[in-house]
């Protein structure tokens, strides 16, 4: 844990706090995004880990379940202030977004349709492209270190683009430069074997009867939840399939329908796209609902960082382990990658939207422009096209 000279844990709490409160207010554009920009203001601005603990720490968090920036930002809450900066870090992240996707719950429980917020997401989502490709850049540097690395990266970009399994190209990266990296080390007295461990569960039934929509106890929603947390791997499209194999097909609680435009706020609104739990949990059993959906989906991602964090330092101090975790590194960067590379497919749509990622990614290299104040010019910008009749 860094521990800054003249700073008290106060101070230092106080500053998590004001940190992911600002990230989980302003981080469009999902885990991409957010990994970026955590990037941007925790390792180049603020100094709390350096660049190499920072990849470490993302790698830890894609080889356990759940929502992998949310659970970023736990490690990082960690490492700056603690077990209370554990906890504040990652409520300070949901919070916000939990609040902003219950809004519009409301709103669509009470008038049945979505508020449209096209017109402002025109001018954001390029903007988060620009900032995505921004971190790749940099980070390339710290996790294509070595030759090995370059090559296995290379070619995990074009498995993660070619659709593998998210877990298995990480695991088969990681072993992948373990062995090269023994290969050329004659000198190795002995061989080791890693046993990893990656906490799962199986999606077991609840209580509570597929009998009409809302008939779900909250028991029974928290629990369903909670199974989905501890198993979920992968992007918002794998947790669609689970949330449509639960609550539409298996117990009947949501209309398709419904289902969508849940999954449609997680990924408008900032902070983690998990909060899709939030705005089913509403529709389910109302604001109490959204309380314990909210909290059943993110609770795993708080007891597997708690578990997992003190191996981290131990990877790096053994040679094998540490190559692995090089693999993990270079893999988590090719599928952030391979995701990017289809968001701008649905992104950057036409001249004035090539226009707005271009000028942005020139400004973030030149200026070093804190990203939150470019998302919210892009939002701003979306809007005024709109109003001029130049957008979409």
């Amino acid at each position: 844990m860094t521990e800054p000279t003249g700073e008290t844990q106060g101070e230092r709490l106080k500053e998590v706090a004001l940190v992911f409160l600002k990230l989980g207010t302003t981080a469009f554009g999902g885990p991409p995004a957010h990994i970026a920009m955590m990037d941007e203001e925790i390792v180049r601005r603020r100094k709390w880990v350096s660049q190499e603990t920072f990849l470490d720490l993302l790698g830890a968090s894609n080889i356990i379940p759940g929502p992998n920036s949310t659970e970023l930002a736990i490690h990082l809450g960690y490492k700056r202030a603690g077990w209370a900066g554990l906890i504040t870090a990652g409520a300070c992240f949901i919070v916000p977004a939990m609040l902003l996707v219950g809004i519009f719950a409301y709103l669509y429980a009470t008038f049945q349709t979505m508020p449209q917020l096209q017109s402002v997401l025109y001018g954001v989502k390029p903007v988060i492209i620009a900032v995505v490709a921004q971190a790749l850049w940099g980070l390339r540097k710290t996790a294509m270190k070595t030759k090995t690395t370059l090559i296995v990266g290379l070619l995990a970009l074009v498995l993660a683009i070619a659709g593998m399994n998210e877990l298995f190209l990480l695991l088969l990266c990681g072993a992948a430069v373990m062995m090269m990296e023994r290969l050329k080390d004659k000198g190795a007295a002995d061989r080791r074997r890693m046993n990893s461990f990656f906490p799962g569960a199986l999606l077991l039934g609840s209580s509570a009867a597929p009998v009409a929509l809302g008939s779900m106890s909250t028991a029974g929603l928290f629990w369903s939840f909670l199974k989905i947390g501890s198993v979920l791997y992968g992007s918002g499209y794998v947790l669609l399939a689970f949330l449509q194999s639960e609550f539409v097909d298996r117990y009947q609680v949501l209309t398709a329908q419904q289902l969508i435009d849940a999954v449609a706020v997680g990924q408008f609104t900032p902070g983690p796209l998990f909060t899709t739990a939030t705005f089913v949990g509403y529709l389910i059993h109302g604001a109490p609902g959204a309380v314990w959906a909210t909290l059943g989906i993110f609770l795993p991602a708080f007891v597997f960082v708690a578990l997992t964090m003190k191996w981290i330092p131990k990877l790096r101090q053994s040679k094998p382990l540490s190559a692995f975790l090089d693999g993990v590194n270079v893999a988590s960067i090719a599928l952030m990658a391979a995701v990017s590379w289809q968001l701008g497919l649905a992104s950057v749509t036409d001249p004035i939207t090539a226009v707005i990622a271009v000028i942005s990614l020139l400004v973030l290299l030149r200026y070093r422009i804190n990203s939150a104040w470019l998302v919210l010019a892009g939002g701003l910008l979306g809007w005024l096209l709109q109003m001029a009749g130049l957008s979409l």
